[in-house]
């Protein structure tokens, strides 16, 4: 028989349950949704299932409501079915899999799973998204064909964003259960699996909530500041923007507390056991309800002033009142600034003599020992414990890469010298003369197995293309600077982008050229795509603003039209290239990066994809071909036998696209937006993206691919500008835009409608490349434009002048 998830049931509507309802019906499944009638209802209300429905509905409408988003697409919402534990019980024998959300007490999990082993169809699987109690416990007295299909699927919060779920095998859980949960979690929902043990907490909370407890304990112990904290485990560090408190606000003091009490109680012989006790202004915070995010105030808080101006403030510990707070300086922080790669940025804090970095080599120090000391106790590798943290905590590296950066040896002799007990393993492993958790070997990644006390292959999905290792073998066909040509194996090749946010330069663009012809010659199709981490993760943020900005200052206009005029043509040649080209997207595809994409044959797009022609927010225009390769999207949504249509209908959202610079907050939105088209496709699990491009470039390729033939653009023409204008005068005098924005979006409308000729007119591409290129030359020389271009440089966000 071959198993299928057709249907799924969530029982618990809370903040986990809602998330992963909604990502299940973001993945295209039927979902029943459930939780408790309310217990404090009138006579009348038992009869009203409204009222009955009440928890779950207030439930479902938090998570539509969330920020960010829980679900990729409001329309997906219609996949979940709400009901209540009485009434609506029974249809969990509808489904194929069975997910308990509910609240983390052993007594009320068995009495539900005992009430669902009694109604589940037989075969059916049962998870649990627990994070503490052993599942023996959980279900113990359950029938034996229950017990075989029952395991742990631990997501994260929040569950749509997080990659990482845990998989916890039961005593008697069938290996093709097992198989199948993970093949499903890593394929259709997305995620990063990690194979846990039954232990408390499993590996991602037992490690994070540790790190975290510690430093605030360290915190009080030091005379450190919250914000002193965080500003030394942020990005010098690997670690997210949020760093520690900031994290733990987005989380919850209160879950973040339950989860160290719990741990606490149920870890009696863990040498760091004390590490898990909250230090009391935590647990007085708890109790006053200063639980973070939700409650509008933790450990930060945001207060908006009579004047509509935006204050953040940090809490004392001592005092409980927020207050502002100034930068935090260090001089390893400095001198991390200055570092290139990584490692040595988190080299320069930790190995600094300034008092942040004691505090921070202190706190690190301790984290990476007791990691080390929970193998075999929660993992058997590193492997499981580094993605653990890298895929549930946004950690760039996990402890034991984060070990290797440092330096392996020179790190124990500190520690040691410090008074830190070092792990005997830790030891065993250097003195047989391996110093490093990691190493490339023959192009191959190996990890170091402390039960062999050998190095081990890491195991990759086939499908999991790694351009990283791929150029550890000697795959880079060609390079620069800004970009690498990577063969990607069967005449495939990935032109990556390896610039700051992948921002696309004049080196970048004339290289792409040279890979063009590079795979002419040498390939049979091309692949757009790079490993950029990050939350989100750049594909490309677009043209380099800084350099742009640096040309126009120099008043060198003429390089900078000739820079566009080169984007235009490798756009062109992309789409027109006797070979398939397939572009790879994914998190922030902005601008010029969007353009590279509507250019490719295809867009294989991972699934968090927040695409945009976003050139209006700095008082430009789409020039790199993205007025008129949107345009050709949205007329090609249209079959051919459709002669006789209203052009207006496809013009004024395409219009508004490129006017309002929207940005999709989805791959699904992207589609709906029109950036993405019927053929293109939508990929969930980011570790498979390169690789799913590239089958596609190999299926069309192997149909006996011929590239499009060019024909003239159907066009708007004049009828656009008097319907734009219509508008636009509307919501000036609304005072909605201001006389910049009109001036713009008449001439965007101008360029879009294909200029001064009738409507339903067929024009030659080049006709439209040529007034783009045109108006953003002229926009770029207007005054409130260029004041645009260096308020997004300095601030990061639009100016509307």
């Amino acid at each position: 028989m071959q198993r299928k998830i057709k249907k799924v049931a969530v029982i618990g509507s809370g903040v986990m349950g809602g998330g992963i309802a909604a990502l299940l019906a973001s993945a295209g499944l039927p979902t029943l949704l459930l939780d408790i009638v309310p217990p404090d209802l009138s006579e009348k209300e038992k009869a009203d299932p409204k009222a009955r429905n009440r928890i779950v509905k207030g439930g479902f409408d938090k998570m539509m409501n969330a920020k960010p988003a829980a679900i990729m697409q409001k329309k997906d919402a219609d996949l979940i079915t709400l009901g209540n534990m009485e009434d609506d019980f029974d249809r969990i024998a509808e489904c194929d899999w069975i997910v308990e959300v509910v609240v983390e007490n052993l007594k009320i999990k068995k009495s539900l799973f005992e009430r669902i082993d009694g109604i589940r169809r037989k075969g059916s699987i049962v998870s649990s998204n627990t994070s503490g109690i052993p599942l023996h416990a959980m279900s113990e007295g359950c029938s034996g064909d229950f017990k075989q299909h029952f395991l742990g699927t631990h997501f994260f919060n929040p569950v749509r964003n997080m990659h990482l779920l845990e998989i916890i095998p039961g005593k008697e859980t069938l290996d093709e259960v097992l198989a199948f949960v993970a093949n499903f979690g890593e394929r259709r929902l997305g995620k990063g699996i990690v194979w846990a043990k039954d232990t408390p907490n499993f590996i991602g909370n037992r490690i994070g909530i540790h790190g975290m407890v510690t430093s605030m304990q360290l915190m009080l112990e030091e005379g450190f500041t919250i914000p002193e904290v965080d500003a030394l485990f942020g990005l010098a560090m690997g670690r997210p923007k949020t760093a520690m408190f900031k994290t733990a606000d987005l989380v919850g003091l209160d879950v973040m507390g339950h989860v160290a009490d719990n741990t606490y109680e149920m870890v009696p012989e863990d040498e760091e056991r004390e590490s898990f006790v909250l230090p009391e202004f935590v647990r007085a915070m708890i109790d006053k309800g200063m639980l973070g995010k939700k409650a509008n105030g933790g450990f930060y808080k945001t207060e908006l002033t009579e004047k509509w101006e935006i204050v953040r403030k940090v809490v004392d510990p001592k005092t409980f009142e927020y207050d502002t707070w100034g930068k935090p300086e260090f001089p390893c922080l400095e001198e991390a600034k200055k570092a290139g790669s990584l490692a040595e940025r988190i080299k320069a804090v930790v190995y600094g003599d300034d008092r942040g970095a004691r505090f921070a080599w202190k706190a690190l120090a301790g984290q990476l020992i007791y990691a080390a000391n929970r193998i075999p106790e929660i993992s058997d590798t590193v492997v499981q414990i580094d993605n653990a943290m890298r895929w549930g905590y946004n950690f760039e590296l996990g402890p034991f890469e984060t070990w290797d950066a440092i330096g392996v040896e020179d790190s124990v002799k500190k520690m040691k010298a410090d008074g830190f007990d070092v792990p005997e393993k830790i030891e065993k492993m250097l003195a047989d003369g391996n110093p490093s958790f990691y190493r490339i070997q023959d192009g191959t990644r190996l990890f170091f197995d402390f039960s062999t006390g050998d190095y081990r292959k890491i195991e990759r999905p086939e499908i999991a293309v790694s351009l990283q290792l791929l150029k550890a073998q000697g795959r880079q066909a060609i390079g620069c600077d800004s970009a690498s040509l990577v063969d990607v194996g069967e005449g495939v090749y990935c032109l990556e982008f390896h610039t700051k946010m992948n921002s696309l330069n004049d080196e970048m663009i004339r290289f792409a050229h040279e890979c063009l012809d590079f795979v002419e010659e040498n390939g049979v199709g091309l692949v757009i795509g790079n490993e950029a981490g990050g939350m989100p993760a750049p594909f490309s943020a677009g043209a380099d603003l800084k350099s742009v900005g640096a040309a126009v200052k120099q008043g060198r206009f003429a390089e900078i039209e000739k820079m566009v005029e080169q984007l235009q043509r490798f756009v062109q040649r992309c789409r027109y290239a006797p070979f398939p080209v397939v572009a790879a997207p994914f998190g922030l595809a902005l601008g010029g990066g969007c353009e590279v994409c509507l250019g490719a044959d295809r867009i294989v797009a991972h699934a968090e994809l927040y695409m945009g022609l976003v050139e209006f927010g700095v008082g430009l225009i789409p020039a790199g071909g993205g007025c008129m390769n949107l345009w050709k999207k949205f007329l090609a949504s249209i079959p051919e036998a459709v002669s006789d249509f209203d052009l207006g209908k496809l013009f004024l959202p395409c219009f508004m696209n490129i006017a309002l610079a929207k940005v999709s907050s989805s791959a699904a939105e992207a589609r709906a937006n029109g950036f993405l088209g019927p053929q293109d496709r939508i990929v969930f699990n980011r570790d498979h993206l390169i690789g799913e491009a590239k089958r596609e470039v190999l299926r069309m390729a192997s149909d006996g691919y011929a590239p499009p033939v060019k024909r003239d653009i159907r066009v708007f023409g004049q009828s656009a500008q008097g319907m734009v204008n219509s508008e636009l005068h509307n919501m000036k005098s609304g005072g909605f835009v201001t006389e910049h924005d009109v001036f713009l979006a008449k001439r965007i409308a101008t360029v879009l409608s294909g200029g001064e000729v009738r409507t339903g007119s067929r024009i030659d591409e080049e006709v439209i490349l040529r007034l783009e290129r045109r108006a953003f030359m002229d926009f770029l020389r207007e005054e409130k434009s260029q004041e645009r271009i260096r308020h997004m440089m300095e601030t990061g966000k639009p100016l509307r002048n």
